[in-house]
């Protein structure tokens, strides 16, 4: 089957949003150290990104799970590929991910990241799609919320392709 990706949000449209993410999750921390949480692989771009334009200190740390496999659509099972390295007592833990969809994953490592004992724990996402909403989860920042279509870019990925667009892309199936 052949796909094609039309553009949902441009470069431009991508980096004003995380600029002014940035500013204000500085705010929100200022005189705090932010611990930044990135949930590999799809987030990892996004969280490069958001980094650099946090004017606070900050610290990371990558964790994997995943409930996708080589499909479009969540299987609903969470599964840790590569858990933390760093321990999370009295940090500002900010979760960084690049979308949160039905909520099982996220609300699954909120749990099991807030048993970890931090100061506090957030989440900051690039993309929300509340209408595929499965499991309530409280999402702290979002950079932009999406319709229920299939995207890919800065991150994203297809059965691993894609990730390396510099903008977010619908998938269309022709």
């Amino acid at each position: 089957m052949a796909e094609s990706v039309r553009v949902l949000l441009t470069e431009e449209e991508v980096d004003k949003r995380i600029k002014e993410l940035g500013e204000k999750i500085s705010k929100d921390y200022q005189g705090e150290t932010v611990h930044l949480v990135c949930v590999l692989k799809g987030g990892v771009f996004f969280m490069c990104e958001l980094a650099k334009r946090i004017t606070i200190p900050v610290t990371m740390d990558f964790m994997s799970a995943s409930s996708y496999g080589s499909s479009t659509k969540s299987s609903g099972v969470v599964k840790i590929v590569k858990d933390l390295d760093e321990p999370l007592k009295d940090r500002h833990v900010l979760i960084v991910e690049d979308i949160v969809d039905s909520g099982r994953t996220l609300s699954y490592l909120i749990k099991m990241l807030g048993d970890r004992e931090p100061a506090s724990i957030k989440l900051c996402t690039l993309l929300d799609k509340p209408e595929r909403r499965v499991t309530d989860v409280k999402v702290d920042y979002t950079g932009f919320e999406i319709p229920d279509e299939f995207v890919v870019g800065y991150g994203l990925d297809y059965d691993q392709r894609y990730r390396n667009l510099p903008y977010i892309g619908v998938v269309e199936f022709n």
